[in-house]
């Protein structure tokens, strides 16, 4: 009789235990599901924000009548020393450094904001996307390959009905990877490798199975973790765990609705508690204690040293992003990892991001 209630008592607290882990597993699996769609929903949310933000630049650029004009009579350095003197101003003013380009309609590079040495470069090659325009007056805005991957505005500038070329605002997903950076989650933007061809100025960059991570200002520190993923199994099931942390994937498509990589989003697990349950009735997002988190995530990037020598090609990017509070940490973190360079190396990095040339042609 006692051995029947003690193999009873075991079957229940089998069974109690089993009905326990299982419910806890779902609802762990819920809530992970639940954070890739929050962080589906913030991506589409960011990139709209940019895009219009992007929108309303260049209409306002595309109506300036000195650079109509000078785009007119082909004035490059008129161009040059208008549309630079406005993002000139506007940095000063806000604090963002901001990329504008204006392209002829041949396809040629009339003039850039942040540069003027590859005025006349042709990019017929490289922006098929502006063929939309043959068939639009409408001005577009969307994920384009040109020679980077990037947010392209774009705004056609016609006088008396005929078209003299367009204003293009772009952005290459800096402050949107800063965003999902201060909620505890890292976010890498991969191209598929097979579009290199177009994307000549991503040829450098990191390249993690068929993919090229296409955003500059990443968290190195995941790279070994990158390098593990099991891409086939992360795009079937969307959800993936490595190493300690929660992997997320969304593809991405250019403005032709064609799939042209994906969105990867690094959780570590330790962060899960920080984002509320999935049958809260607000977004998890909003409720990530921002402020602790915040606090967390940027003293263990620090902790990481992500300012290392593969990083410090990108300093420059990363000035434009951080908030004015910590952008005298970061500087002084960058000047102690210079000072242990030498000249040479120095010359060679200089070099790496940006080479001085004349170029014929017109650039796109």
């Amino acid at each position: 009789m006692s051995k029947n209630i003690l193999y009873i008592f075991i079957f229940f607290l089998i069974t109690t235990a089993t009905v326990f882990f299982y419910f806890k597993y779902e609802l762990k699996e819920q809530k992970l599901d639940n954070i890739l769609d929050q962080c589906t929903i913030a991506l589409d949310n960011q990139l709209k924000t940019n895009q219009m933000d992007a929108l309303q630049l260049a209409t306002v650029l595309s109506q300036n009548e000195g650079l109509v004009d000078a785009l007119e009579n082909d004035n490059e350095d008129l161009g040059y020393e208008i549309l630079s003197n406005v993002m000139a101003s506007i940095e000063t003013s806000t604090g963002r450094f901001i990329r504008t380009q204006i392209i002829t309609s041949e396809y040629t590079i009339f003039a850039r904001s942040w540069d003027s040495i590859y005025a006349g470069m042709p990019l017929e090659d490289y922006r098929t996307d502006l063929d939309y325009f043959k068939t639009h007056k409408t001005s577009r805005t969307s994920i384009e390959i040109g020679r980077r991957l990037g947010i392209k505005a774009t705004v056609p500038i016609y006088k008396h009905g005929v078209l003299l070329g367009f204003v293009e605002v772009i952005s290459f997903f800096e402050s949107i990877t800063s965003f999902f950076s201060t909620i505890g989650i890292d976010l890498y933007v991969l191209l598929n490798q097979k579009h290199l061809d177009i994307a000549v100025l991503m040829r450098d960059n990191l390249v993690v199975d068929n993919y090229v991570v296409a955003n500059r200002t990443y968290n190195h520190s995941h790279v070994g973790i990158l390098n593990k993923i099991n891409f086939k199994e992360l795009k079937s099931g969307r959800i993936l765990y490595l190493d300690g942390k929660y992997i997320f994937y969304e593809s991405m498509s250019n403005g032709a609705s064609q799939t042209i990589g994906g969105y990867l989003f690094i959780l570590p697990e330790k962060y899960l508690d920080y984002f509320r349950d999935p049958d809260d009735d607000i977004s998890f997002l909003i409720n990530v204690t921002r402020s602790s988190l915040a606090d967390v995530v940027k003293k263990e990037h620090y902790k990481a040293d992500i300012y290392d020598k593969h990083s410090l090609v990108s300093l420059l990017h990363y000035k434009d992003i951080v908030a004015s509070d910590e952008k005298k940490e970061l500087l002084e973190e960058a000047y102690t990892k210079l000072d242990s360079y030498s000249k040479d190396e120095l010359i060679q990095l200089i070099l790496e991001k940006k080479i001085v040339k004349k170029i014929d042609g017109k650039i796109k």
